[in-house]
């Protein structure tokens, strides 16, 4: 099942753009995020906050270095959902879930959680 997820879609893209600070602009004042972050080995990283959080989440990651790609998406009422990739060179480096609860009348982000991993891949079918 895949449903349009607009927010989703446009932060991804902005995140794999020359500018992925743009996504600043998606966010509530009230916003609150989670990205867990596996390199694969037990090895992994929790970036959480606020604004403040994602500016530091930001700052830290390579930009224009990987691409997310989201297979399977749904949205239920104000929540928005997906299944992703991320690619680098082409080539698979980590799976992905995505939560976002959205604000109905803006459109932006409230709360983003975000789930990575490279030890398991999806082989969907289309």
């Amino acid at each position: 099942m895949t449903t349009e997820t607009p927010l989703l879609e446009a932060w991804f893209a902005t995140m794999d753009s020359d500018e992925p600070e743009r996504v600043l602009e998606k966010i509530t004042d009230d916003f609150q995020m989670s990205v867990v972050f596996s390199k694969g080995d037990s090895r992994t990283a929790e970036f959480c906050g606020d604004r403040a959080g994602l500016v530091g989440y930001l700052e830290q990651r390579e930009k224009n270095a990987l691409v997310h790609h989201l297979l399977r998406t749904a949205a239920v009422g104000d929540v928005e959902l997906g299944l992703g990739t991320v690619t680098r060179d082409g080539q698979f480096e980590a799976s992905f879930n995505v939560t976002a609860f959205v604000e109905p009348a803006s459109g932006r982000c409230r709360r983003l959680l975000i789930c990575r991993t490279p030890e398991i891949a999806f082989p969907l079918s289309d």
